[in-house]
C-alpha cells in the first residue's frame, strides 16, 4: 500500500506504523525495492533518513527486520538577511557663519581701489554703499581737487615741503609715496564729501577715543579711519605745508573702513587688497595713533 510518498513492501502488515531505530540492511534487499531516493552512505549521512518498520514484525522480535529508507530533503537554506538600503545623502546645505556673542558685523560692501593712491576715496565709497548711495570713485575723487605740485625733498628721503591733504589731494593719484610723486588726503574733504552726498549727519576729526570707535560699530555705523598699509609702523615724520600748516605723514599713509566688533576685533574692509579681515583692538589702536586716531563715522 501507499502512504502519501512512503512506499511498504514486505510481510503482514499492521494497523499502523511507527518510528524505529536505524540499523544497517544488506545491499541485496534494498536494490530489489522501489525507492524515492539514494540509497548511498553518502546519501544516509549526509540528510536525514526517515526509517520505517512494519508493526507485526515489532511485535515478533526472532522475526528478522525489514528497513526502507526514503529520503527527505534538507530544508532550504535560510534566505540571506536583508541588505539595508543606503541612507539618503545628506544635502549638503552652506550654513551662515553665526557671529559669537559679542560680536557685531553689517553688510558694507567691500570695494578696491582703482587708482595706485585713492584709497581714501574707495573707503569713502564703501561708507556711502552701506546707505545705498553708490557713486564710482573717479566721479568721488573729482571733488578732492588734487594739488599736484611737486615735493620738495629734505634729508635722507624725507619731505621739507609739500601740499595740505587737510584741503586737497596731495600729488598725483596714480603716483608713489615712496617716490614722493602722489600722497593722499585727509578727513575734512572726505567728511565733506560725506555730509554732501546723502550723510548730513556724519562726522570726523581727529584724537578719537577707542571706545567711541567700538560704540560706533556697535550701532553699525561704518567708520573710516586713517592707519598705514599692512598695518605697518614706518617711520613718522612731518612737512611744512604751501599754506604753513605742520602736516604729520607717513610714506605708507592708507584708509580703510572698519564694518565690524568684537570683544578683542576690529573687522577691516581693505580697499588696497579688496579683501575683508580681522585685526587685534590692540594691533588696531597701535597702527591708527600713527594719525593722531584720525576718523570719520558714516551715519
Amino acid at each position: 500500500m501507499t502512504f502519501a510518498s512512503v512506499t511498504v513492501i514486505g510481510g503482514a502488515v499492521a494497523s499502523s506504523l511507527v518510528m524505529g531505530p536505524p540499523s544497517k540492511h544488506s545491499a541485496a534487499s534494498t536494490a530489489s525495492l522501489p525507492l524515492t531516493g539514494s540509497v548511498s552512505a553518502a546519501t544516509t549521512s549526509a540528510a536525514p533518513v526517515l526509517r520505517i518498520r512494519h508493526g507485526a514484525e515489532l511485535e515478533t522480535p526472532a522475526t528478522p527486520t525489514e528497513l526502507y529508507e526514503q529520503y527527505v530533503p534538507p530544508p532550504p537554506p535560510p534566505p540571506p538577511p536583508p541588505v539595508p538600503a543606503p541612507a539618503p545623502a545628506r544635502a549638503t546645505v552652506a550654513s551662515q557663519w553665526t557671529p559669537p556673542s559679542g560680536y557685531v558685523t553689517f553688510g558694507v560692501p567691500v570695494y578696491r581701489q582703482t587708482r595706485n593712491l585713492d584709497c581714501e576715496t574707495a573707503a569713502l565709497q564703501m561708507g556711502l554703499a552701506y546707505y545705498g548711495r553708490y557713486y564710482s570713485q573717479d566721479y568721488l575723487f573729482a571733488y578732492e581737487n588734487p594739488d599736484t605740485r611737486a615735493a620738495v625733498r629734505g634729508p635722507n628721503g624725507t619731505v621739507a615741503q609739500w601740499g595740505d591733504p587737510y584741503t586737497n589731494f596731495v600729488g598725483n593719484v596714480n603716483g608713489s609715496e615712496t617716490a614722493l610723486t602722489g600722497y593722499g588726503i585727509y578727513y575734512p574733504v572726505i567728511l565733506s564729501i560725506a555730509r554732501s552726498h546723502g550723510l548730513p549727519n556724519a562726522y570726523g576729526g581727529e584724537g578719537f577715543s577707542a571706545a567711541t570707535i567700538y560704540a560706533e560699530l556697535a550701532a553699525r555705523h561704518p567708520v573710516e579711519v586713517w592707519i598705514e598699509a599692512r598695518w605697518s609702523r614706518p617711520a613718522m615724520g612731518t612737512w611744512t605745508a604751501w599754506d604753513g600748516r605742520r602736516i604729520r605723514y607717513s610714506l605708507a599713509e592708507h584708509a580703510v573702513t572698519l564694518s565690524g566688533v568684537s570683544p578683542t576685533m576690529v573687522r577691516v574692509n581693505d580697499d588696497q587688497f579688496g579683501s575683508q579681515y580681522w585685526v587685534s583692538k590692540s594691533q588696531f589702536e597701535a597702527v591708527w595713533r600713527d594719525f593722531n586716531n584720525m576718523a570719520v563715522v558714516f551715519q
